[in-house]
């Protein structure tokens, strides 16, 4: 099944947009805003500045270069540190640089998969063409003649223009790799599911089967079990049963669980590994703080 997504206005500055992921089970997120977007980018740029300025002042303090010199060193530093830096904290962070995280936004897959390092790549290889050529060229706009400074006025205009006017703010360079940038789920998980009457006993959990997902997962995991059966016809009960299925075959294989699991007892085993999955992280005090989800291991020193 291909990926499908509607974008719809909930509030004079909410964006809502729905994906609709290969697996069949649509996933709300609440797209990022351009103020939100501009200060992560004004915080990734002021980090690698700082980077820049200390390579600088120990090139100027070992007096290997003249003044003109330690500036050409900043300048070239600059140009080949940026897109390495996002396309590796992307890569690693899953969506996010330093910026992102600490203003909680991510950057998905327009088609509800894996966010892929090609995706990755492309998006911020464009940001040299949407922010750093015209931002340096802003810098020295008095030097620019009338025609040179109305077509870079032009230039920045389209490019504001384009996530201003566009359902999921997407610049051009997420327009092309086919993504956008959300604000980090923060939800609360419903305590009917945690406090109904699961029967866990058929099911045991060890630690380690406990340790590769965080609330992120968890919540996807909830809205799945969310579902009112009840009101689906024939046709959307399969494919709803078809997805249990594939959700409870990905978690066995994932966290290596050694027993079998029949069909019939798809949606127990999915509801036994809920409620454990969640005591579990809140009894370790990692819900909702180190644990956003199952990359987490990824982003940790030494992982």
């Amino acid at each position: 099944m291909s990926a499908a997504s509607r974008s719809t206005e909930k509030g004079p500055k909410t964006r809502i947009t729905e994906i609709l992921p290969p697996e069949g089970v649509p996933i709300n997120f609440q797209v990022a805003g351009l103020g939100a977007r501009f200060g992560a980018q004004m915080t990734d740029i002021i980090l690698t500045g700082l980077i820049v300025i200390i390579l600088m002042i120990i090139v100027a303090f070992s007096e290997v270069l003249s003044g003109d010199g330690v500036v050409a060193v900043g300048a070239l530093s600059f140009f080949m540190l940026r897109a390495p830096y996002y396309v590796a904290c992307e890569i690693l962070w899953n969506g996010q640089t330093i910026g992102k995280r600490l203003l909680g936004l991510r950057v998905i897959s327009g088609d509800g998969r894996a966010l892929s390092p090609h995706a990755i790549t492309v998006r911020n290889l464009m940001k040299e063409i949407e922010v750093f050529v015209p931002g340096t060229y802003l810098l020295i706009a008095s030097e620019l003649g009338f025609v040179p400074a109305l077509l870079l006025l032009a230039w920045i205009t389209i490019l504001l223009a384009i996530p201003l006017f566009n359902p999921r703010r997407q610049r051009l360079g997420d327009i092309i790799a086919n993504t956008f940038v959300i604000e980090v789920p923060r939800p609360v998980l419903m305590p009917d599911l945690a406090r109904g009457a699961i029967e866990v006993g058929r099911f045991t959990f060890l630690p380690h089967h406990l340790d590769h997902y965080g609330r992120f997962e968890l919540q996807t995991l909830e809205q799945i079990l969310q579902v009112k059966t009840d009101a689906l016809n024939a046709t959307a009960r399969k494919q709803h049963d078809t997805n249990l299925q594939r959700v409870s075959e990905a978690i066995v294989t994932r966290i290596g669980y050694e027993a079998t699991i029949p069909p019939q007892d798809t949606e127990a085993f999915l509801r036994a590994f809920y409620r454990t999955q969640r005591a579990y992280l809140e009894n370790k005090k990692l819900f909702g703080d180190a644990r956003e989800d199952k990359f987490h291991k990824e982003a940790e020193p030494g992982a």
